[in-house]
C-alpha cells in the first residue's frame, strides 16, 4: 500500500497503572485519528492514479454507486472524495479534536444516515469512531455502496475495528444513543421511536444567500457552486436568495453558466421540465433560466431546479426572517453583516467543527 499503516505499540507492564491509563488514552486517540488519515491517503492515492487493490476497489465502488443512484455522478462523488481527502489529514484532525476531553467511552451509538449526496453520513461515522464508542451504522439505501466500501477498507486495514463498527439494514437494537438524519416525515417517526434514547435527530433544512448588490463576478460564480453542486440536494445547498429591491436578476443566468450543462442530466432535466410545466399551467410568474427556475417566494425549500428569491428593503428585515426561521436554515452565504455567515463557494466546504444544525456531535458522543 502507498501509505503507512498504524501498528499499536505494546507497553511494558512495569509502568504504574495511572501512567498506563493516561498513555493508553493518548495512543488510542492518536490511533483513531490515524484511521481517517489513512482514508485521506487512500483517496489521495486514487486521485494520483496509484494502482493497488484498494484504489481499484474505490474505482469499482464509484462505478457501482453511479449505476445504482443516478444522482451520484462521478463528478459529484469525486467532489465529495476530494473534500474528505483534505479534511481528514492528521493536521486537520488534530486541530478539530484538541478542545475536547476524551474519556473512556463504552456506549453503543446507532447512526442512521442520510443519502441525499455522496457520503452524506460520513461525518457522523467519523465522530462515532473518534469518540471511542462502538457504532452501529444504518446507511441510506441511496448511499450504501460508498459507505460500505470505506467500512470494509477500515476493518480490513485495522482488524480491531471489526469489534467497533457494526452494520445493520434492519430494525436497530442494542444501542444507547442514536444519531438519525432524515426527512420531515421520518423525523416524526424518529421522535417517537427514539423517545427514550439520548439522541440527535435531524430533519430537512436548507440554506440561504443574502446579497447586497456589490458582489463580484467571482462571488456570484461561487454562489452557483453553493446552489448547484450535488444538484442542490444537500441541506447546505443554497435554495433561497435574498436580494435588494431593484436587483438585476439576469446576472444569475450569466454568472451561473458554469453549471449550464446540468440540464443534460436526465433526472435533473425531468425535474426542471416538470416544475416549469406546472408553473406555466398555473399561470405563475417566474423567470426561466433555461436550466433553473427563479421564483419569487417566501418559502425556504423549493423543489429541485427551482431557486426562490425574496426582495428586501433593509438588511434588518432579512436578519429578522433568518432569526424567525433559524431552525429551518443550515447555513447563510453572504458578505453582509449577518451572524454566522460563510463565504461564497464554501457552502459545501464546512470545517470538521461545523456541525449539522449547530449541534456538537462529538461533544454529544463524549458525554455519558
Amino acid at each position: 500500500m502507498p501509505f503507512d499503516l498504524i501498528i499499536l505499540p505494546k507497553f511494558a507492564c512495569k509502568i504504574k497503572a495511572k501512567n498506563i491509563k493516561n498513555k493508553s488514552k493518548h495512543i488510542e486517540l492518536k490511533t483513531r485519528l490515524a484511521y481517517f488519515n489513512n482514508v485521506s491517503e487512500l483517496i489521495t492515492s486514487y486521485f494520483d492514479g496509484d494502482q493497488n487493490n484498494w484504489t481499484k476497489g474505490l474505482i469499482n465502488a464509484i462505478k457501482d454507486a453511479e449505476n445504482y443512484n443516478p444522482w451520484f455522478t462521478k463528478i459529484n462523488i469525486e467532489n465529495a472524495l476530494r473534500y474528505w481527502s483534505i479534511k481528514l489529514t492528521t493536521r486537520n484532525l488534530k486541530k478539530w479534536v484538541k478542545k475536547y476531553n476524551f474519556n473512556h467511552m463504552d456506549s453503543t451509538v446507532a447512526i442512521i444516515m442520510a443519502g441525499n449526496f455522496p457520503l452524506a453520513g460520513f461525518h457522523d461515522f467519523i465522530c462515532g469512531i473518534i469518540s471511542g464508542n462502538k457504532i452501529i451504522v444504518k446507511p441510506s439505501s441511496d448511499d450504501k455502496i460508498l459507505i460500505c466500501f470505506f467500512i470494509d477498507y477500515l476493518k480490513s486495514t485495522f482488524p480491531e475495528l471489526d469489534e467497533i463498527i457494526g452494520f445493520s439494514d434492519k430494525k436497530l437494537s442494542g444501542f444507547d444513543k442514536v444519531i438519525a438524519t432524515g426527512s420531515n416525515n421520518t423525523f416524526n417517526y424518529f421522535e417517537y421511536y427514539f423517545r427514550n434514547k439520548k439522541s440527535i435527530l435531524r430533519k430537512n433544512r436548507s440554506s440561504v444567500a443574502v446579497l447586497d448588490g456589490n458582489e463580484s463576478v467571482k462571488e456570484l460564480e461561487n454562489l452557483s457552486k453553493d446552489i448547484f453542486q450535488y444538484f442542490g440536494l444537500g441541506c447546505r445547498n443554497v435554495s433561497k436568495i435574498f436580494i435588494p429591491i431593484g436587483y438585476n436578476l439576469e446576472k444569475f443566468k450569466k454568472h451561473f453558466a458554469e453549471f449550464k450543462d446540468i440540464i443534460y442530466h436526465n433526472k435533473y432535466s425531468n425535474n426542471y421540465n416538470y416544475h416549469k410545466t406546472i408553473k406555466i399551467m398555473n399561470n405563475e410568474i417566474f423567470i426561466d433560466g433555461e436550466y433553473f427556475i427563479l421564483k419569487e417566494s417566501r418559502e425556504f425549500s423549493p423543489p429541485i431546479s427551482v431557486i426562490n428569491y425574496h426582495y428586501y428593503n433593509k438588511i434588518s428585515e432579512v436578519k429578522k426572517i433568518i432569526q424567525d426561521n433559524c431552525e429551518n436554515i443550515q447555513c447563510i452565504v453572504s458578505n453582509c453583516d449577518i451572524n454566522n455567515k460563510i463565504k461564497f463557494g464554501d457552502a459545501q466546504n464546512p470545517d470538521l467543527h461545523d456541525y449539522s444544525d449547530n449541534i456538537d456531535t462529538l461533544n454529544f458522543l463524549l458525554t455519558k
